[in-house]
């Protein structure tokens, strides 16, 4: 590494953790003013605000615009090296300009690596305090999904639900199938279901069941019946905010579950897990496009590439937006629609870094 490699990394580096903090104390402000009526109603200790709350909220802040933040270091000290011919300096003592980028994609990669791991391992151990104290002091996040219940629990065999009770536990008019080689082998149909926490099993009230076997059927009837069902209640309810406390590894478990099942949801999960691997990457994209834009020494200065950066910011985000959109609720696969901005952006930062003064 030569002198001008650690002065840019620093300069990178510093602009981006200064940027950083300053942001930090910003959005605290702002949270606690929107927060006081909550804290004054519920009186939660001082220090379970700050360490339980406030100190888990922070990484999860640092991720959530990680890559933007890294767009706006580099913009802002790369054009201030423009405007002070630093750059033409560089250029004309022989370095080229690709080599010149090897301390930008350097920095980029740590803070690439730095988001991953906080997104997938740390974040996810954070978030858990943080919506302990949310559920404690402020609103509980859960949200029942309690109507018309779907679910596939293992191959071929699948349940229904007309409705579910997650309090008390209880389900109406259940109803669940096993098929071989598509065909319906066995059938039941209950009135009740109810949850046994002490044995935890399930106990079905005034069913009927079927056996076939080709042109045989076998009916039974009964009032009780104990069963036990690769289902739990939690099964039944979802928590909105349940992907952001699941690591890497129980984020694509989970993932697996949910296409067993055939939840209709999964598709938000499937595009939570792929952002969580593209944002990383969103950093290098957006720091090489932030060096081809800010690199060249025009009359604006450093609020005309400011300016052309925030623009392209908002371009991405919006990208990212509508994509996810499609996804969701779309047919648009989630891998795609989590990659179509990175992959735009960053046929944009070639064209860009082509078109960057040599």
């Amino acid at each position: 590494m030569k002198t001008f490699d650690l002065y840019i990394i620093r300069k990178f580096l510093g602009t981006f953790f200064f940027t950083l903090i300053l942001l930090i104390f910003i959005v605290v402000i702002f949270d606690i003013s929107e927060r006081i009526d909550d804290f004054l109603r519920t009186k939660p200790p001082l220090m379970a605000i700050i360490v339980d709350y406030y100190f888990n909220f922070i990484p999860y802040f640092i991720n959530l615009f990680s890559y933007l933040l890294t767009f706006i270091a580099v913009i802002f000290f790369t054009s201030k090296m423009a405007s002070d011919s630093e750059i033409i300096a560089i250029l004309a003592s022989g370095v080229s300009f690709r080599r010149m980028l090897f301390p930008y994609i350097l920095s980029a990669l740590i803070l690439a690596s730095l988001s991953f791991v906080l997104a997938n391992f740390i974040i996810p151990y954070t978030n858990q305090g943080m919506f302990a104290f949310e559920k404690k002091y402020i609103k509980d996040p859960k949200e029942f999904n309690d109507m018309n219940i779907h679910r596939q629990i293992s191959p071929g065999t699948f349940i229904y639900l007309e409705n579910f009770n997650a309090r008390s536990k209880s389900g109406w008019k259940f109803t669940i199938e096993k098929f071989v080689n598509r065909e319906l082998v066995y059938k039941m149909k209950a009135e009740r279901l109810d949850w046994d926490s002490i044995r935890k099993r399930w106990i079905i009230s005034t069913y009927y069941t079927r056996n076939l076997d080709g042109l045989k059927e076998n009916i039974r009837k009964g009032v009780k019946l104990d069963t036990v069902l690769p289902l739990v209640p939690a099964d039944f309810t979802e928590d909105i905010e349940e992907v952001k406390i699941m690591n890497y590894f129980v984020l694509r478990d989970h993932i697996r579950k949910k296409e067993l099942r055939g939840d209709p949801d999964v598709m938000k999960y499937k595009v939570k897990g792929y952002t969580r691997v593209s944002d990383p990457i969103a950093t290098i994209i957006l720091t090489l496009i932030g060096v081809a834009v800010s690199s060249r020494k025009v009359r604006g200065g450093i609020g005309y590439h400011l300016g052309l950066g925030l623009s392209l910011t908002f371009l991405y985000i919006l990208f990212m937006q509508i994509s996810t959109v499609f996804a969701t609720f779309g047919n648009l696969p989630p891998l795609i629609a989590v990659w179509i901005p990175n992959i735009i952006f960053g046929i944009i930062a070639l064209i860009l870094l082509r078109l960057a003064p040599k």
